[in-house]
């Protein structure tokens, strides 16, 4: 799956089914007279302005590398996705403020027939927008997919405390402010785990212990003698990978042998792992501090 076009088409569709929505909403929160349904449909027009992150973002990393850019332009998905953990947090603390003061007031939620209607279909669309996300994002790995996924989930629970407010508000004042601030605590958390994959990603992430082992697997294909390949380090740009590492050889192996053991093994992993390695060779008696 192109993950570019996968990414432009889950913004679009995202964006057009939000502003429709957005529509309805209003429509059901004037009819009905409800503030809540209103500021649940701008909590859905929000997503549309997260979509057009996720479509600015996916633009922006696909472009070439460039003499300021060697590394290419990939990471600005993590600067999208951190954008919009940004707007989740943004949101979830309205939440809880609403909550908060609907609750001191002893405020419940009043809703009619339409509202319910409305309601209901907004949680199905936006279940299924999620799920869509969820799985672009999960073939593609794109972060700015999957946080939109968590964007247009947490419009469907926005959507589902309403619900609630509806069915159970006229005999518990209080449900609707206690379905605010658990919502708005799932959010929160929503929030942090889309920032902090985005942030670890960027800062720069020790190799997992599979990626290890898959790269051990190929040096012992092409050297079963070891080669003890330590010190271990990967630099993620998202649209490709560069890992470097370390390898011992016989003190006696000469530099145009040594060079093309390092290249068959960094041809090697580019061919089965898509990913660009350094090799730095060492005598077998030598050791860093850090070994």
């Amino acid at each position: 799956m192109d993950r570019s076009k996968a990414g432009y088409i889950e913004g679009l569709v995202s964006i057009i089914i939000n502003f429709i929505l957005f529509i309805i909403k209003m429509w059901a929160g004037i009819v009905s007279n409800s503030i809540a349904i209103i500021a649940d449909a701008w909590h859905t027009m929000s997503d549309s302005i997260s979509s057009v992150v996720v479509i600015l973002g996916v633009k922006l990393s696909n472009k070439k590398p460039d003499k300021k850019h060697p590394f290419g332009h990939g990471r600005w998905e993590q600067i999208a996705a951190i954008f919009i953990g940004v707007i989740l947090a943004i949101i979830a603390y309205d939440f809880l403020k609403e909550s908060i003061i609907n609750f001191k007031g002893k405020k419940a939620a009043n809703y009619g027939i339409i509202a319910i209607i409305v309601t209901l279909i907004s949680i199905i669309i936006k279940e299924a927008l999620a799920q869509y996300a969820f799985y672009i994002g999960r073939k593609t790995n794109n972060l700015s997919v999957k946080a939109d996924g968590w964007h247009h989930r947490s419009d469907a629970l926005s959507s589902i405390v309403v619900l609630i407010g509806i069915l159970f508000g006229q005999k518990y004042w209080w449900m609707d402010s206690l379905l605010g601030t658990i919502v708005s605590i799932m959010l929160f958390y929503a929030a942090y785990g889309v920032i902090k994959e985005a942030i670890n990603k960027i800062l720069g992430e020790k190799p997992t212990p599979e990626l290890v082992a898959k790269v051990e697997n190929i040096i012992n294909t092409l050297h079963p003698n070891d080669l003890y390949p330590h010190h271990y380090h990967i630099h993620n740009y998202i649209t490709h990978q560069e890992l470097t590492f370390h390898i011992k050889l016989d003190n006696n192996v000469n530099i145009n042998t040594g060079h093309k053991i390092a290249t068959d093994i960094e041809n090697k992993i580019y061919e089965e792992l898509n990913i660009t390695s350094t090799v730095h060779i060492e005598p077998k008696d030598f050791y860093h501090e850090y070994d």
